[in-house]
């Protein structure tokens, strides 16, 4: 038995359809130029992501067409069972397991609602044990990722015999709403994606050991990102103030964590940071002394699948670990506003 809970194993999902980021610039201007006299001005937004494709789970020109909340609610719990569906069987295929060996489960998602929610649509589907303990995770938004896995690590740890499944999946795609003028949905539709994630923890086996999590929120930040629900579904809120209160206030924040692990930034050798956007990392590269463009993972995961809410920072992790070994310090950042932070030893 591991002193530890560890990543036993990992995987990654995206839905079928691609969106390529010249195509997406194009319909957005046919159907925003109506409404915005001045678009062109916010068109730069599309290349300055940095950002050339994103995977979704429906085709581009759905999003031009009114849907209800309804709707998009149905095609929500439908696509996001499929995709932690297929997260979760490559999770236990890669850790030689089955489904009789998971006895934990924690699932992950803001950008729909379902109850019975997904664990428990999953549990059905793939026919889980019946005393698995079910978490169902909502709200984090981005820092879901982060905490999330540390939710799964604490189950874990906690009774150090069981395997906990851990998922994530975001359908960002699905909350977009063409009656919303906002600058904050224009700018989603440059940013946001699909995806999903999934992880296997536990004491027992081999794999990553997962050293240490926690979070830090910033006080009278309520505002600085999350949903408005509106008759219409959930709409977009964040602040373009994100990567100044990255820079003046995350060094504190990642300071304080480090130092509750007994470790200081010199002994990181590898850093997994949610793609919240590019200036978000132009911010991150500035805290944790690193040249720009040091963050090569991010920005890879960023230029092939956008920002994909929670399940990003687990696209990353999946990266770094194919060709980086050490002490990884993972952060995310999402509503609260918080900072989630987990330290892994390869």
């Amino acid at each position: 038995m591991n002193e530890y809970a560890r990543l036993n194993s990992l995987a990654t999902a995206t839905p079928q359809h691609k969106l390529i980021q010249t195509e997406v610039a194009k319909a957005a201007a046919d159907l925003f130029s109506r409404e915005f006299t001045d678009f062109d001005r916010l068109l730069p937004v599309y290349t300055n992501a940095q950002i050339d494709t994103r995977s979704s789970c429906v085709p581009l020109d759905w999003y031009l067409k009114p849907h209800t909340f309804s709707e998009r609610n149905d095609l929500y719990i439908d696509s996001a069972l499929d995709l932690i569906e297929e997260a979760a069987l490559a999770c236990l295929e890669r850790a030689d397991l089955e489904t009789g060996d998971i006895g934990g489960l924690v699932v992950v998602s803001s950008t729909g609602v379902a109850t019975p929610s997904l664990d428990a649509l999953l549990m059905e589907r793939m026919q889980l044990r019946r005393d698995v303990r079910r978490l169902p995770v909502f709200g984090l938004g981005c820092v879901g990722g982060v905490l999330g896995l540390a939710r799964a690590a604490a189950m874990a740890q906690a009774e150090p015999g069981m395997r906990v499944l851990f998922l994530v999946v975001e359908l960002c795609g699905l909350t977009f709403q063409k009656s919303d003028l906002s600058k904050s949905n224009v700018i989603a539709t440059a940013l946001f994606g699909d995806g999903a994630a999934g992880a296997i923890v536990s004491c027992l086996g081999s794999g990553p050991a997962i050293t240490g999590w926690g979070e830090y929120t910033w006080p009278d930040s309520l505002d600085v990102m999350g949903w408005n629900v509106s008759d219409d579904g959930l709409n977009v809120l964040f602040s373009r103030d994100i990567p100044t209160l990255v820079r003046n206030e995350m060094k504190s924040a990642v300071g304080v964590f480090l130092d509750a692990q007994n470790m200081c930034a010199g002994d990181i050798d590898a850093y997994v940071t949610h793609p919240g956007g590019a200036k978000v990392l132009d911010a991150l590269e500035e805290v944790f002394d690193l040249g720009p463009g040091t963050l090569v993972h991010a920005r890879e995961v960023l230029r092939r699948y956008g920002n994909m809410s929670a399940a990003t920072v687990l696209f990353v992790l999946e990266k770094a670990l194919e060709d980086q070994s050490g002490k990884f310090l993972m952060s995310s950042l999402g509503p609260g506003f918080t900072a989630g932070f987990l330290t892994l030893e390869t």
